[in-house]
């Protein structure tokens, strides 16, 4: 696991010991940020979250190629993400560890909203629909703004009406990344 480019082009970021983290493999997050730089230029994001954060690989990796600010939200991997960070001597991080869903809650309550959003919930526990229906709900994403979600290939996502569905990746039979724009308001 490493950043691939940007200022931190090559860190390699500490991953959680053990199977019970799902970590982003390199060829996948190849393909997303690939397809990421033909839709949004990173040095105009000013906020990315990154729900179920692991090893921060996502957030981190935005930060590297230009965006501004990263908040990185996992209920048992804070340590670590703590120490990516710190590696990378990146500024303007926060490490929110607990329940996603009381700190999306107490975000929206601080008015915060995100240009980019990463969720990469365990697969097939519903995770990926409830993380979208709070985003939606709580309106964290700003107007424009894309939310990226990484899901079990056979998970549908039922798209919250404020939001439209840009682009299903799929790799192999195992992995799916939903490419949702949030619609600018009226």
């Amino acid at each position: 696991m490493r950043i691939i480019t940007g200022r931190a082009k090559g860190l390699k970021l500490k991953t959680p010991a053990g199977l019970s983290t799902r970590p982003t493999s390199d060829r996948v997050k190849e393909s997303l940020f690939s397809v990421l730089n033909g839709l949004i230029n990173f040095s105009e994001i000013k906020s990315v979250l990154d729900i179920f954060a692991g090893t921060g690989a996502l957030g981190l990796e935005s930060i590297s190629r230009g965006a501004s600010s990263a908040t990185f939200i996992d209920a048992a991997t804070a340590e670590i993400i703590r120490e990516n960070i710190n590696r990378s001597k990146f500024e303007n991080c926060k490490v929110l560890r607990g329940d996603f869903e009381k700190i999306l809650s107490k975000l929206a309550k601080e008015n915060a909203t995100f240009d980019l959003i990463f969720s990469d919930p365990p697969y097939a526990k519903g995770l990926s629909q409830k993380s979208l229906k709070l985003v939606a709900e709580l309106n964290l994403l700003s107007d424009g703004g894309l939310m990226i979600i990484e899901h079990g290939a056979e998970e549908i996502l039922d798209v919250p009406i404020n939001f439209n569905l840009f682009r299903k990746i799929t790799y192999g039979h195992t992995t799916a990344i939903t490419i949702l724009e949030r619609k600018l308001s009226a």
